[in-house]
Formats: C-alpha cells, structure tokens, sequence
C-alpha cells in the first residue's frame, strides 16, 4: 500500500518542468487526461503485483509515449519489400506523380468540385471522371464511388430490392475483411438465388432460375481463390445473350479494374472492363485502386438507363467519392488516354520490370550491406486480382537467428519496411521497392540489425 500512497496527483506532474514540454507540444487538457490515462495504468500494474516505482521522470516519459502514440500521423509510408504488388494491408496500388500532383491540388485550397467554371453555376462532381470513363471504356455512362464493395451494394439495391438475384454457388466469395457476397445481397435487400454447384453451373442453371423467377444475373470475381480441376462457367457472353432474351440485366463485379492486357507481362488474361461491357454485361463494377492503379473508388460502368438509376438512388450520396478521390482517378485515367499507364503508373512499372533488373538490384543491396546471398523468388499480385499468379524475381536473402525479431526491428524503422520470411530466411523484393527508396531500405537493415546484435 506504501506504493499507491506514494503516487503523485495529476496537478504535481503537470507543474514538472518536463511536463511544460509536453503542454507546449499537446495542450494542457490531451496533456492532463494522457496522465490520468498513465496513473490508472500504473495502479492496475501495482494491484497485478508489479514491482514498480513512482518516480516523476518514469511517469513524464510514459506520458510523453502516449502522447506520441496518440498524435501520430496515420496511414504514413512504408517500404514495402514483401513482393506483393496490390498489398491490401499496405494500401494496394501506389499513384503515380500525376496522380499526387493532382491530390496535391485539389487540396491545398478550394476546388471546382460541383462548380462549373464556365457558367457559374452549381455542376456534378461525377462530369470529369464519368467523361474520361466513357472514352476509355465505350460504356454507356459510369458512376464513383468511395469502393468496389459500395460499387455492388449500390447498383444491387437500386436494381434488385425485392428481386431474385442468381448467382452461382462458386461466386458466393469473401474476401478480406470478412466481406461476402451473401451479405451485401441481404443488406441490398435482394432476395439470392443459388445456383449450380461449388465448381461446376452451366447455362441451362441460368435458364432454371430465370424460369424460377430470377431478375437479375450477377456475377462476381473469384478475387483472391482459384477453383481448379473438375470446373465449368458458361462465358459472360452467352450469360449475356440469355439475359437479354428475358429482359434481365446482367451486373459484373469483374474487381480488378483491368483496363489493359495482363498476358503482356507473362500473367493469366484478365478480362477488361472493356471486354465485359462488349460481351454484352449491362452493369461492370470494379475497383480503383487494383489493376487500375489509381485511389480506393467504385467504379461502375454501362447501359445509361440503369446508372441513372443508380445515380438517383439516396444511397448513392453516402457512398460518393470525396475531391481528393476524384482528383487523384482523374489523373490516373488520363493516362490510360494518353497511352502511357505502362510507363508512368507504379503498379505497371512493377509488373514490367525484367528479371535482369531485379536481380542487379538486389545484387546491388547485396554489395552495399556485406553480406544476405541471392536467391530466386516469386512476386505475388495480390490485391485480389489474378489469384495465386506470381512473376519471377530475385530476392536479398538474411540469414539470422529469430527472424521474427528482424522483422519487428524494421517495422519500427522510420520509414518503416515491410518484409517477409521464407525457409527461416528474412528476404527483401526490389520489385516493390519504389526507386527512390534503396538508401532509406539499406539504412534501416543496418540500424535494425545493429539494434538487436546490441540486445
């Protein structure tokens, strides 16, 4: 009980000269409650029987962490060396400069946002993006929105409450974060109707359920699995064809956002928005910030009549992207019109980059360290496109003793690296390695490293 007598009040520790800092840094009331946080941690601690001490500088500097901890900035940069190109946790596809400078912008001041410049008068934040869309796809019309997931969920409830959907049992997914495709029809208010079976739904499934009363067809990306084997869809063509024959849309959640070829870089074909919207699907629905490089949006594309629908619909304005979306989708589209994704979008460069490339750049790594061995790896695309697809690459490979540890070192580098183990080897990607990031990547091998030979 001598300890709990001895522990200062929160009105002694904010008169400490160090606490003066604090208050400078944080104000006076974050800086009270983060000491009144610290003091009933503290407590909890001596009733659990920790041998602690009351000093003034332990309870400061405890107090100064939290703060710290709390007023940190969030998301902040990360190298990422783990070879996963479209990494969910890491935020998935870089921008391009373009795309910064845009964000840049629109966002340091005011904006035209629902402004028209030329008449004064109040306009749609959707005009620029849906125009660029249009040309670059030949859909109809398009919509933004905030995400792919809001991207279904909208056009299922403006189209389908009430009304039997059929979808096929191998495209009830989920994916990360526990989203299924179950769900989002529940809470659209759609009715689901299953067809098929887990790996194999044929044409005459569609048929049946369009005799049972189906309204709409959906059909949803694989995203992040690969059913193999004894395995069979009918085409988004013929799907297509039968729709139209019973006057029922068809809406794709094609995902990916591919606007180009995947076969050029030695990967599966992964069908185009374009090609969705030519093999007849009336709604595509798919993401920004995947194969198309650019922010988190939504994005849906097709027949007019429909987006229209769904661009009246209330739930449309609580799912709308914000300026510095459309800013930063803007720019990444034009790219695509000017013929350069390929060569100015990070998530392309990465895709294209040879295999001699990247070895002498992990060579390089090699030579500047000292030490690690080169080894040949597979990059992942990740990002819920092109499942279980990987590109050859070469790695850096550490040998150490708890590889875990080494990880946690350079987590808590500043910027902090994101790497991987494999075969008890921690090892480093340049694939996903930005260009300019190297001297900031070697440095923090060697100061984590050092950390933990100093333990």
């Amino acid at each position: 009980m001598d300890a709990f007598r001895h522990i200062p009040s929160v009105e002694h520790l904010l008169t400490h000269a160090r606490t003066g800092e604090l208050i400078a840094s944080f104000g006076r009331e974050w800086t009270a409650n983060a000491i009144r946080e610290v003091l009933a941690e503290y407590r909890q601690e001596l009733r659990a029987g920790m041998p602690l001490t009351t000093d003034d500088e332990i309870l400061i500097t405890r107090t100064a962490a939290r703060l710290n901890s709390q007023a940190a900035l969030f998301p902040v940069h990360v190298i990422n060396a783990t070879g996963v190109v479209l990494h969910t946790n890491l935020g998935r596809a870089p921008l391009s400069a373009q795309a910064m400078l845009a964000v840049a912008s629109a966002s340091g001041g005011y904006s035209n946002l629902e402004y028209e410049l030329s008449s004064g008068k109040r306009g749609s934040r959707n005009t620029q993006a849906e125009n660029l869309l249009i040309r670059l796809t030949g859909a109809e019309a398009a919509l933004v929105v905030n995400n792919n997931s809001g991207a279904v969920l909208l056009a299922l409830t403006a189209l389908a409450r009430r009304k039997k959907v059929a979808v096929a049992r191998s495209q009830l997914v989920e994916i990360g974060g526990g989203f299924r495709v179950p769900d989002v029809l529940r809470e659209s208010g759609a009715r689901l109707l299953e067809i098929g079976t887990t790996n194999r739904v044929h044409l005459r499934d569609y048929q049946l359920a369009l005799e049972q009363g189906a309204q709409v067809l959906l059909l949803t990306h694989h995203s992040n699995f690969k059913i193999i084997g004894f395995t069979t869809e009918p085409t988004l063509q013929e799907l297509a064809g039968l729709a139209a024959s019973a006057g029922v849309p068809v809406i794709f959640d094609q995902g990916s956002g591919a606007l180009l070829d995947t076969a050029r870089w030695g990967l599966p074909h992964e069908i185009t928005v374009q090609e969705a919207l030519q093999a007849g699907a009336d709604l595509v629905c798919f993401s920004g910030d995947k194969l198309l490089g650019g922010p988190q949006a939504g994005i849906i594309a097709g027949k007019k009549a429909l987006v229209d629908k769904l661009r009246r619909h209330a739930l449309y304005r609580a799912l709308r992207p914000d300026k510095l979306c459309l800013a930063a989708l803007t720019a990444t589209l034009l790219h695509y019109l000017k013929g350069e994704a390929e060569t100015l979008l990070p998530v392309y460069q990465m895709l294209s980059r040879p295999e001699a490339a990247l070895r002498d750049q992990a060579l390089s790594w090699q030579q500047q360290l000292g030490f690690g061995s080169l080894i040949s790896g597979r990059s992942t695309i990740g990002g819920g496109s092109l499942p279980e697809e990987t590109l050859p690459t070469w790695l850096l490979a550490l040998e150490v003793r708890g590889p875990q540890k080494l990880l946690a070192r350079l987590r808590a580098s500043k910027p902090a690296i994101i790497a991987r183990v494999e075969n008890n080897q921690v090892v480093f990607d340049p694939r996903t390695v930005l260009p300019d990031e190297d001297q900031y990547l070697l440095a923090g091998i060697r100061t984590a490293l050092r950390q933990i030979k100093e333990q």
